[in-house]
């Protein structure tokens, strides 16, 4: 499962990511290129984090 992020909804998708898979979440920053191209999970805003299970 993996879900994009921005920084106002990183909380959220932490605690989503938690609730569903009942693992530790892995978040990792986008990098310039992919941040152009994706929109968070939850909002139009650039996305900044991806946040993934194993």
């Amino acid at each position: 499962m993996k879900v994009y992020s921005c920084e106002t909804h990183i909380n959220h998708a932490l605690d989503m990511l938690v609730a569903e898979t009942k693992e530790f979440p892995i978040m990792e920053q986008l990098n310039d290129e992919e941040k152009l191209s994706t929109n968070c999970s939850y909002c139009e805003q650039q996305a900044t984090y991806i946040v993934s299970s194993k």
